[in-house]
Order: C-alpha cells, then structure tokens, then sequence
C-alpha cells in the first residue's frame, strides 16, 4: 500500500468512527444549550406544511431549547389545529398563532427562520418567498418538481445570503455517511458506478384532471393556496391523496420520491454536489434509467436493490458498498465494514441540528440548496428521458439540454397569479 493511500485509508477509519457512532461525538451536532436557552438566543421559528411529515419534522424542532416556534401554516385546517396544539403543549400557553396563507407568517419580523413541508409542488415557492423575506430555511425534498424552480432556489438563496438545509437527511445518517465516506476514500478504487433506487418500479407521471367537486370552504381547506405554483383546477378530494404523488402538476413520480434521497447519496459520495449527469437513457419499458457523468461513471435509477428504503450501491474496480434505511450494511471486501454497527432509520435529528448550528454559525450544511438542485435537476432530466422515450443529453454547465428544443420546454412550467416566482 503506497503512502497516499494508507493516509485516506487512515482518514476514512476516522470519519468511519463518527459515523459509526451516529455522529453523536461531531461538535458540529452538539447543541451548546444542554437547559433552557437565554430568550435572545434562541432561533425563533414558523412552520409551513404541518401534514404527517410536517408534524413529524415540527416536533424534532420542538425538542430543542434554542428553537422558539411561534407560528404554523397550512391550508388545511385540521393540520394548522393539529400543529399548534402541538406547539402550545410544548410551552404550556396558547400563543402559537396559526395562518391559512404563507406569505403572512413570512411577514413577521419576529420569525428568523422557517420549516417548510408542504407538497412538493410548493417546496420551490415557498422557499424562494421564505429567502426574499429574510428567513433561514429548513425545506423538505424533493426540492422542487420542474428544474427552473429548483434553480431559482438556490438563485435566491444565494443572492439573499440565506441558509438553506434540504431535508434529505441521509446526508446525516450514519449508515449512508460511512457508505459515501467509503466511496470517497478510494477503497473501493475508481467508482464506475451508483445505483439509486427509486420509490415504485414504474416511472412516469400523469396530468390528469379529476371531475369537479363542491369546495369545501377556506377555513377547512383554501385550495387556491394548496395549489399554489400549480396550473388551475377544480377541487376534487382525490387530489389530497395519494393522487398527486403521481401527477406530474405536484410531483416527479417515482424517481423524485426516492430519488431526491438515493440520487443526492450518489451526488455526495462522488463529489458532484456543483454538476450533474451528461446523458440519461432508457434501459427498459418500465422507465429505468441510466445516466453517466462526464467523466464516464455511471449512475442507474431503478428498483431491486436491498435493505429497505431508500437504498444505494456504490460499485468501484476494488470493491462495492450497499446500505439502506434498514441500517443494514454490507461490503467488498467485507473488512472495509470490521465490526461497525449501524442503529438503521432515517432520523432528522442530526439533520435539523445541523440546520440550527448553521443558522448560528451562518456556516453551509450538507444539504445546501444547490446541491440539492443538482440532485434533483439529475432526477428531471431521467423523468424528462422518461416521458419522452428516449435519450437526451444534458450540458450541466448551461443546465439545458443539447440540440434538443422539445425537452427543453419541459425544464419549466408556466406560473399563475399570484403564485409567481
């Protein structure tokens, strides 16, 4: 073994260590608040999109002393009851005040930074607004669902000197750190090809538009919000399930659902947080996808791989490294792995801490907003390729496509009033 490589070697053992540990000994995860925080210490907080996910997202913020959240929003009002409920019981008292419309919490002056979980059709609108006003943003994935959205993302938050934590929280996992340390460290020789799984076996999206139903009125449900940067439709309650996950008007389908996880592992554990993908192409009628970079690895998106959700495989010439949300880990050669023990999950809590850290120390976090654009542009342009039925070529520099007029209308869609960015 040459000197360069017992040094990574040696490297890669000491990050193993912390991930291994579930990053429970990095100083950048531990809050310097053990008690009560001093009121003028703590990050004063609103949250919009308060579902399932929302309110799970929400309490991991309601657990520590240096958050103070002060507000909720949700254009359905079971949810915003439900939330602040949950808020005034963390407090004891009854001031969480609760909105219909974004753009009023995002007008207090009080409120330093927001949590935002609504669809993923309003993840892009919601933060670019939240960055214009002046808040730090915690947003859930996939950051966007056209790539001009996820763009103007990070744009705004760049321009608006904002920090921006995408809620792909694998990022601070420790199962998938030690897998992306792993592939970074040279282990594995020369990475020829990621594996990302994606959430169902068939990609593609519909836009179909339900019959119309009688709306219900805006305090149980204000649909022109719920819509928001979504092309106009009458109210009908299969949107609200499961529906929309299939809809091309408020998601990628299954390769955004996952994607926005696996695919963004990949980009991590190769470096290419500032890049993307040159080419994307077919490999089969259920809308696989394999996609190569620049320098020739490789990345496929499609299902079949192990250990619960969301898992990933990074295949290098020396050997190969395959993780999951299950915590289980496995490796080529499998004294890469030793005796590690990974507690499995997808916890936000490093995540969010993470997130409070950097509003504090106005230092990036993993999940910065153009590393999740990137992520995310890669799962388009397959979904693109996908819909199209055929390949397309990708220039991550200009971010279109090459010589091909159809597919570059389809890195956009038009925007409504008011919902514009």
């Amino acid at each position: 073994m040459n000197n360069n490589k017992l040094i990574t070697r040696r490297l890669f053992l000491q990050r193993g260590a912390v991930a291994a540990g579930g990053l429970a000994a990095s100083p950048l995860l531990i809050s310097k608040a053990a008690g009560q925080t001093p009121a003028n210490e703590r990050i004063v907080m609103g949250a919009i999109g308060v579902g399932g996910r929302g309110r799970y997202i929400l309490s991991t913020f309601l657990q520590y002393p240096d958050v103070q959240m002060v507000a909720v929003c949700d254009a359905q009002g079971d949810r915003r009851r439900q939330a602040a409920r949950m808020v005034n019981e963390r407090y004891g008292n009854e001031d969480c005040a609760s909105y219909i419309d974004m753009r009023e919490l995002l007008a207090r002056p009080d409120i330093d930074a927001v949590m935002i979980a609504t669809g993923d059709n309003n993840h892009s609108l919601a933060s670019i607004y939240a960055a214009r006003a002046g808040k730090d943003i915690f947003c859930e994935k996939p950051l966007s669902v056209t790539i001009a959205e996820s763009r103007a993302v990070a744009d705004t938050v760049k321009r608006f000197s904002r920090i921006f934590q995408c809620g792909t929280q694998r990022r601070n996992v420790s199962n998938f750190v030690f897998a992306a340390d792993l592939a970074r460290s040279g282990l594995l020789g020369r990475i020829k090809t990621v594996y990302a799984e994606k959430a169902w076996p068939q990609s593609g999206v519909h836009y179909k538009v339900l019959e119309p139903q009688p709306e219900p009125d805006r305090e149980r449900l204000a649909w022109d919000n719920w819509l928001g940067a979504a092309s106009w439709r009458p109210y009908n309650s299969e949107y609200l399930g499961g529906f929309w996950r299939r809809h091309g008007d408020f998601s990628g389908g299954s390769i955004t659902e996952w994607g926005s996880h696996t695919v963004d592992m990949c980009q991590w554990a190769l470096g290419a947080d500032d890049t993307s993908p040159v080419s994307y192409e077919l490999i089969n009628d259920m809308g696989d996808v394999e996609a190569t970079y620049a320098d020739g690895v490789k990345l496929v998106i499609k299902t079949g791989l192990r250990f619960g959700s969301c898992p990933v495989r990074f295949e290098g010439e020396e050997g190969w490294v395959e993780t999951g949300d299950s915590g289980e880990i496995e490796t080529h050669p499998a004294s890469l792995l030793s005796d590690r023990q990974f507690s499995g999950g997808y916890p936000a809590d490093n995540h969010v801490r993470e997130f409070l850290n950097c509003v504090k120390s106005r230092q990036q976090p993993r999940s910065t907003a153009e590393a999740a654009h990137r992520s995310i542009s890669a799962c388009h342009c397959a979904n693109i390729a996908v819909r199209l039925k055929r390949a397309v070529k990708w220039d991550p520099v200009k971010e279109s496509f090459v010589d091909d007029e159809e597919a570059n209308r389809l890195r956009s869609r038009a925007f409504r009033e008011p919902w514009m960015i």
